[in-house]
């Protein structure tokens, strides 16, 4: 049995997903290959589940027996909300100011995965979202979603970077296949300049032991890298410097999924509220968060390290 790319597509935007493509599913080699490349660096610093079975990411025969198609899909979450000027408050990260994106992304796959099994009987597949040991982003672009940006993001050209992705890998065959997207960074290099850790060290390569997202949510210890103290520019959890600065995001919407909206209408975190909060307070405030990723202890030690830099800003004046 066959499946129609069109359909699948279709099922995909009705399900409500922003974008969608369709790819053979294969081993992606060089993806492989880069990847094998940056873990011999240790680019990936404490997150050791990267380094586990790098064949099954590139290859999703080996994640989901069966597979022959991998239907790529992205979601739209930006919203058009800013972060407040605040010295007594962190900055979030765009993607957390919402409900938790794996949860929102997984129930529409789910829903996806289920239309499409009616719609092609005997049909079967598996949903996967971030957690999955997939390459997402490289999946994404040989679908034709977009192509991974210097900064290494994915970028849509129609909304830019600021989306979630999500696969389904399924057992069934597509009339025909997405061409792969084009690289269209040209020769801009403002998310290089734009970084003040120097964490993206050539293009299309991150060092995480010196990105802020990486030691503001992974790292784990009392005191953050010395690489990063001091160059936080105000965030608590997470960094979206590579992505503002970024030409394609002047193509930017906002989203049409609600739960997306900041919670408590909050972009920013205040540091009183960080460092007074119990493990039951920060489960209750956080259920449902992506902040959960970090966990308190981390997120206090963030907190303290944003009051240093701004007290020693002040001895400065």
């Amino acid at each position: 049995m066959r499946a129609e790319r069109e359909k699948l597509k279709r099922l995909a935007r009705e399900a409500g997903f922003d974008l969608a493509g369709v790819a053979r599913a294969e081993a992606l080699t060089k993806a492989r290959e880069r990847l094998i490349e940056w873990l011999g660096r240790g680019y990936h610093g404490e997150m050791a589940w990267m380094a586990r079975e790098p064949e099954k990411r590139s290859d999703p025969r080996l994640l989901f027996p069966g597979a022959k198609t991998v239907l790529s899909v992205a979601l739209n979450y930006y919203t058009p909300h800013e972060h407040p000027a605040s010295d007594d408050a962190g900055k979030d990260s765009r993607y957390a100011w919402g409900d938790d994106y794996h949860e929102v992304v997984k129930e529409k796959l789910v829903g996806l995965l289920e239309s499409i099994k009616a719609e092609f009987p005997g049909a079967g597949g598996k949903a996967c979202v971030d957690t999955a040991p997939i390459l997402e982003k490289a999946w994404a672009a040989a679908a034709g979603l977009g192509w991974i940006g210097k900064h290494t993001n994915l970028i849509t050209r129609e909304m830019g970077s600021w989306v979630f992705l999500g696969e389904l890998i399924l057992d069934i065959e597509a009339d025909s296949y997405d061409e792969s997207a084009e690289d269209h960074c040209g020769t801009c290099t403002a998310c290089i300049e734009a970084c003040p850790t120097g964490a993206i060290t050539e293009p299309y390569v991150v060092d995480s032991n010196l990105c802020i997202s990486y030691a503001t949510i992974e790292h784990r210890g009392e005191e953050l890298p010395e690489e990063v103290n001091g160059r936080l520019e105000g965030w608590l959890y997470g960094c979206d410097i590579c992505q503002d600065v970024c030409p394609w995001n002047r193509f930017e919407r906002p989203t049409e999924e609600k739960q997306f909206e900041p919670r408590k209408n909050e972009t920013v975190l205040p540091f009183n509220e960080i460092l007074a909060m119990t493990p039951e307070s920060y489960s209750a405030r956080f259920r449902g968060s992506a902040i959960k990723r970090a966990k308190l202890p981390d997120l206090k030690r963030n907190a303290r390290q944003l009051i240093k830099d701004k007290e020693k800003d002040e001895r400065k004046v």
